[in-house]
């Protein structure tokens, strides 16, 4: 049930309505309050049904369908504000979509190809836009999202990893949100995408610190690895997030046909989000850079500690065989018969003297 229709009266013993939500009059609607049920959750594919959900707000409310016809509706009402979001779809329903709302053939041929870099088109009034939503499971994922923006119409365009429809603003006044227009709407969801993008920062952050601990006490080949995968990662989500600086800088700067003078300064602040995300997103190359540097001296260092022990062993039986050459071992059978002169001995007693006092020393130097 749609959560901004004016509800039934009460029967006896029904639970009374929820209490209005409160929300800050210069920013999003709804924002900070706790998400009572919304939208319904995206519809799934069943029996060859197509991922569709139309939410249209006009001046009796909310409402929400998954039947295409009703777009052709949308076109007979002035006052109406519909959003559009496509779950995963095949390229027959957005063709199909994009007919029914006058698109230019390119907007749907983009969509479908479904390998765009964030970016900003516009076709007379419509605007497209794609940036990219991320999620962090072991490692940080980026999905592609596409916004058609129209003067009373949004369109969304996504795969199921990302629901839009738990957009805040959206589920907890779905109804003061797009009576702002479609413009409002698509800065809500937007700033939900952007928003998502921090807690994957902050996962990404606290693997660096345990790598850059985890360097330090044991650099083994796992840990350079995971160095060599993070760095991919970090470059893989600048490829997906930088672009969007200039998306919305175009979109605060310029005059865009479907987006009110009013709103320009909600998008300047989700600009100031990514500017950043951009940043830190700096910082952690840097870091995973400077861990890398890390690795490779410590390495290095025990690469030369071990050269050094090497040395030492060498030092203590080379001098050791230099004086057994020197005297010779033919003579070992009359030592063990007690039969040897003391110089034998003599020999034997400096061989062992040298070859301590050289162990003493180079243990002193930290070199055995």
């Amino acid at each position: 049930m749609d959560p901004t229709t004016s509800p039934a009266a009460p029967s006896e013993g029904a639970r009374p309505p929820d209490p209005p939500v409160a929300r800050d009059p210069a920013g999003p609607p709804g924002l900070d309050a706790p998400p009572p049920p919304g939208l319904d959750p995206p519809p799934q594919r069943s029996g060859g049904g197509q991922p569709i959900r139309i939410v249209t707000h006009r001046a009796s409310g909310v409402t929400e369908t998954t039947d295409i016809s009703e777009l052709a509706k949308f076109h007979d009402d002035p006052d109406a504000c519909v959003w559009i979001d496509l779950i995963d779809p095949d390229p027959e329903l957005v063709r199909t979509v994009a007919h029914e709302l006058d698109l230019h053939p390119l907007i749907p041929e983009n969509i479908v190809e479904r390998n765009q870099r964030a970016k900003i088109e516009t076709f007379g009034p419509i605007v497209h836009v794609v940036l990219f939503s991320l999620r962090y499971a072991g490692e940080a994922e980026a999905t592609e999202i596409d916004f058609v923006l129209g003067e009373r119409f949004l369109l969304s365009v996504h795969a199921p990893a990302c629901d839009l429809a738990a957009a805040a603003a959206v589920r907890v006044n779905a109804k003061d949100v797009m009576a702002r227009g479609a413009d409002y709407l698509f800065y809500a969801l937007v700033d939900h995408v952007v928003d998502g993008y921090f807690p994957v920062l902050d996962s990404l952050a606290e693997e660096i610190d345990e790598l850059q601990d985890r360097v330090v006490a044991s650099a083994d080949e796992w840990t350079l690895q995971r160095l060599f995968t993070l760095k991919r990662e970090l470059i893989a989500i600048r490829r997906a997030t930088s672009p969007a600086r200039e998306i919305f800088n175009q979109l605060t700067n310029r005059e865009v046909g479907p987006i009110d003078e009013a709103h320009v300064v909600y998008f300047r602040d989700v600009y100031d989000h990514l500017i950043r995300v951009t940043d830190e997103l700096d910082n952690y190359r840097e870091l995973v850079a400077g861990t890398l540097d890390i690795y490779l001296t410590i390495v290095n260092n025990n690469l030369s500690i071990i050269m050094k022990r090497l040395t030492g062993v060498t030092v203590l039986l080379a001098g050791i065989g230099a004086m057994a050459g020197i005297f010779g071992m033919s003579e070992a059978g009359s030592a063990f018969a007690g039969a040897e002169a003391t110089g034998f001995w003599i020999v034997t007693a400096a061989t062992i003297a040298i070859a301590t006092a050289a162990a003493v020393i180079l243990r002193r130097i930290d070199w055995i």
